[in-house]
């Protein structure tokens, strides 16, 4: 653990990318086998379940500090982090054990036999026997909310430094359901063939949004374009009669959309292709707030496929005919997929995503405008001789979305943030006005701002609140803000009838007062665009 926890300080000191690398790929040189890939789970979001409830926690920090618990409670919301809360009262014991992270983890999965006397027992002795520092990080594996600024794309850099494997052949490795309590370093990492099994997909390539002019881009001719739906990436395989639905978080959701095993009876076997999960019904995609009751859903029942059908909307082919094609030229890629697709009856929930003609970016710009009309986000554009990369790469992939709708709005409530501001009230909840102009929330956002300008509100809201209800305070409303939201959907879920797509906050209006806002009539007007 205490190797585990310094690495965790060095990458918490700096944000260059080198210095992060360097940092895991030394800790990869001398760490267990063991420790080595639980240090991969934690990274790539496979952490342990929480086995012990929070309320919990918070009595026996308090008990074990000799604090009231009211006293706690008031010092874990200043601090914003109920981990870090708990690692700064309670004082280090005398003697320091030497567990690895391993065994740390094994031992936090059995709690969930255990009864609470013996959780208790294990916890209290478990934070005695650490330093603030390995406190914390328990607190964070103990409370499943382990999460650090390190992408899987640096772990993948940093173990190809380590073992001298491929980054590519290291992506595609740590894809897939592995488990690290069943899988070893050797399996995943070293072994030739790793956990090639026939459900793992391939890692996502992902676009850059375009600030320039895409005249910038050059000759158009060069470029294919597709329209941007509006739904969740998705990878389909088809290998050996079987078929697995991966999202782009890396999550295997076969089961939840089980439309898609009609595909077997259509499509060639040993291919992985590339596209959007939409909800569609009657030729056309649905909001994606329609999408949304299936994203959560464990088991999906006659209604929701009826009222939610989904399709694939497909773009690109990544393995055909059991070899992997991405360093095809994306025209290539395009032409095979096409071919596959061509004979597919339409009842099957699959489409070709349709290439836009264009001869020139003044007509793809008027293209772009009528997005919304179309139920989409903008248009993709793709250099037709790129490969298929792994991530985020500048150059050859672009996402151009149309530009956001925004609406100004009054602030209501008020609610501290997390971590550097905790002490900061960072998250609000927005109104406008309805018909016989009384207030109606509407939308949250916490993003948008500056450090200076949230401070700036906090001791405002600290002067003017109504009301408090928990960590949430009712203001005043009179501070007006301009927020930014990429679609909007009738919901029956909200108070206002209404849902938006990401909203965040624009810009603070200073020079504008509660009569200046928009109305719940004007944001209902956005419906039909």
């Amino acid at each position: 653990m205490k190797s585990f926890a310094a690495l965790f300080q060095e990458l918490d000191r700096t944000t260059k990318t080198t210095a992060k690398v360097k940092s895991l790929a030394k800790y990869f040189d001398k760490a267990s086998d063991t420790d080595k890939i639980w240090t991969i789970a934690l990274f790539t979001h496979r952490r342990p379940k929480r086995n012990v409830k929070t309320s919990l926690l918070r009595e026996w920090a308090a008990e074990q500090a000799g604090i009231p618990l009211w006293l706690f409670e008031e010092s874990y919301h200043i601090v914003g982090d109920l981990a870090e809360a708990i690692s700064l009262i309670i004082e280090d014991g005398s003697e320091e054990s030497e567990k690895s992270l391993t065994s740390y983890i094994h031992e936090l999965i059995n709690l969930k036999d255990q009864d609470e006397a013996a959780k208790k027992e294990y916890v209290l002795q478990a934070w005695q026997s650490m330093n603030q520092a390995e406190r914390f990080l328990f607190n964070k594996l103990l409370t499943g909310g382990f999460r650090i600024g390190v992408s899987s794309k640096l772990i993948v850099k940093a173990l190809s430094k380590s073992t001298g494997q491929e980054e590519n052949v290291i992506s595609h490795r740590l894809m897939g359901n592995w488990d690290p309590a069943t899988t070893t370093f050797e399996e995943l990492i070293l072994s030739e063939s790793g956990l090639d099994e026939i459900s793992k997909p391939y890692p996502f390539y992902l676009a850059y949004a375009i600030e320039d002019d895409p005249a910038t881009l050059g000759n158009t001719s060069d470029w294919q374009a597709e329209h941007k739906w509006d739904g969740i990436r998705g990878q389909v395989i088809l290998r050996q009669g079987e078929i697995f639905v991966w999202s782009r978080g890396e999550e295997l959701v076969t089961d939840k959309y089980p439309e898609y095993e009609k595909l077997k009876d259509y499509l060639t076997d040993n291919i992985v292709i590339d596209g959007e999960i939409l909800a569609y019904k009657a030729g056309k995609p649905l909001p994606f707030n329609v999408l949304q009751k299936r994203i959560g859903r464990k088991k999906v029942g006659k209604k929701l496929l009826n009222d939610c059908p989904v399709i694939l909307m497909a773009y690109d082919l990544l393995e055909y005919d059991g070899q992997d094609i991405r360093t095809k030229a994306t025209s290539e890629r395009r032409a095979v997929l096409e071919s596959i697709l061509k004979d597919v009856p339409q009842e099957i929930p699959i489409r070709l995503s349709p290439v836009i003609a264009f001869s020139n970016w003044e007509e793809l710009k008027h293209i772009r405008a009528q997005s919304r009309e179309l139920d989409c986000e903008g248009l993709m554009l793709k250099r037709k001789s790129s490969e298929y990369k792994i991530g985020r790469k500048k150059g050859d992939w672009w996402k151009w979305k149309v530009d956001p709708m925004n609406v100004d709005a009054v602030m209501l409530y008020a609610q501290r943030g997390h971590g550097r501001r905790a002490n900061l009230f960072t998250d609000f909840t927005f109104a406008v006005h309805n018909e016989e102009g009384d207030l109606v929330p509407f939308a949250k956002a916490y993003s948008g701002l500056t450090d200076k300008e949230f401070k700036e509100i906090t001791a405002w809201v600290k002067k003017n609140t109504r009301e408090r209800f928990g960590p949430v305070c009712s203001v005043n409303p009179e501070l007006v803000f301009e927020l930014a939201f990429e679609g909007i959907a009738e919901s029956t879920r909200h108070k206002s009838g209404i849902a938006l797509r990401f909203p965040r906050i624009l810009r603070w209006r200073k020079d504008k007062n509660i009569n200046e806002i928009n109305t719940l009539t004007d944001l209902k007007k956005l419906l039909t665009k």
